[in-house]
């Protein structure tokens, strides 16, 4: 893993996890802010086991159990990076996000990428070779808890262009109070 020189970002909060659904743009948005912040990018799907993979390509929806292995490689992933780092994790459940940062062993800010089943469908039709079944939307939306006000977190609508969810991020970090 490279060091990437860069100073921490909202009350020197370094790591950031870009989460949501399937299809709101985990990926794009993450890379997106993480060369804007001069940040490590970390692709939360790379580190899916082939059984999770295969298991989500057939439309079978992840139990905690498939999930707690991945959430905890991430999160020390993260951890073992220097600099601000940005990642892209689904995050669905409060309890995930408390076990991101549990393992991750310091403050991590939630981004909440948020959009209307009719514009996740949209997107996830136009997606092509992912391993993610499409069909597995409507499970993530039920699981889905959004962040609590107890919880460091933002949310950003995605039914906007890139470059304007990006410019709204960085707006709200800029904004978060101390």
């Amino acid at each position: 893993m490279s060091t990437v020189e860069s100073q921490p970002v909202s009350n020197g909060v370094r790591l950031l996890v870009v989460m949501g659904s399937s299809g709101c743009g985990k990926s794009t948005i993450g890379t997106a802010l993480s060369e804007r912040l001069n940040a490590e990018f970390i692709e939360g799907d790379d580190h899916h086991t082939p059984e999770n993979k295969l298991k989500m390509a057939n439309s079978i929806a992840l139990t905690d159990d498939d999930r707690w292995p991945w959430l905890k490689r991430l999160s020390l992933l993260m951890r073992s990076t220097d600099g601000t780092v940005v990642a892209s994790c689904s995050a669905l459940k409060k309890s995930y996000r408390q076990y991101i940062t549990d393992c991750a062993d310091e403050s991590v800010l939630f981004i909440y990428l948020h959009g209307s089943s009719a514009v996740l469908t949209a997107r996830l039709a136009q997606r092509k070779e992912h391993f993610m079944s499409r069909a597995l939307l409507e499970s993530q939306l039920a699981a889905l808890e959004v962040p609590a006000a107890d919880e460091l977190s933002i949310t950003v609508d995605i039914d906007q262009p890139i470059d304007a969810v990006v410019d709204k991020i960085t707006q709200l970090l800029d904004a978060k109070p101390q």
